[in-house]
């Protein structure tokens, strides 16, 4: 049976594509914070002791509140540091995705236009997405696919959290409303299902063409 492990994929998006990926049989370990901490190298390394092998990996965490620049403290560059950029890393050189397989990372559009507000985000999330780019082209040999899904504005927990009012800030969208998380897992799925492997090293920019940017 083929296998797949989701990180963060109790809630949000992570739980959407843990949910799409079981619809069609795949056995999918969706990770909680309790089962890996990317923000505790400890926690990371222990959970490669019991999880080094998968067919498809999904590499999914949260990010940080809004904090302004001035305020940032040395522990918060440390702490996602580790969650957002160097955690990721301990992962990829620790674990073996088999010939074939899908490795995604969900990072976030900040990673195209960087946002003051999540100023930590948009440092380490471009940081890991530049790794993740360069690694594609290795993982490429044992024809494995990695694809970058950088979400905008998605109906999350999190997106409540960073916008006060939703209600007023869904009219200055282009469709008019927020992504569904669903609509993210069906597209791993698809990806997956219809076994798609040359799209590869590539950024999706999944925000409903709210995005400026080009590429």
């Amino acid at each position: 049976m083929t296998s797949a492990i989701v990180l963060g994929g109790s809630r949000g998006i992570g739980k959407a594509i843990a949910d799409s990926l079981k619809s069609i049989g795949i056995d999918v370990f969706a990770t909680s914070k309790k089962d890996i901490d990317t923000s505790d190298l400890d926690s990371v390394k222990q959970f490669l002791e019991n999880h080094n092998q998968t067919d498809i990996l999904v590499l999914n965490t949260g990010g940080p509140a809004p904090i302004p620049f001035s305020e940032i403290t040395q522990e918060d560059w440390t702490l996602y540091h580790n969650q957002l950029f160097l955690g990721f890393c301990t992962i990829l050189q620790n674990i073996k995705i088999s010939n074939g397989g899908y490795i995604f990372l969900i990072s976030s559009n900040v990673i195209k236009e960087p946002n003051m507000k999540l100023i930590i985000s948009s440092a380490y999330r471009a940081a890991f997405s530049e790794v993740f780019k360069v690694l594609s082209k290795e993982y490429a040999q044992n024809d494995i696919s990695c694809i970058n899904i950088a979400p905008g504005p998605i109906n999350t927990d999190r997106t409540k959290e960073l916008i006060e009012n939703v209600q007023e800030f869904v009219k200055s969208l282009p469709m008019k409303r927020l992504g569904e998380p669903d609509e993210i897992g069906n597209f791993v799925k698809a990806i997956i299902e219809n076994k798609i492997k040359y799209l590869s090293g590539v950024t999706i920019n999944f925000d409903g063409a709210n995005s400026n940017f080009i590429h």
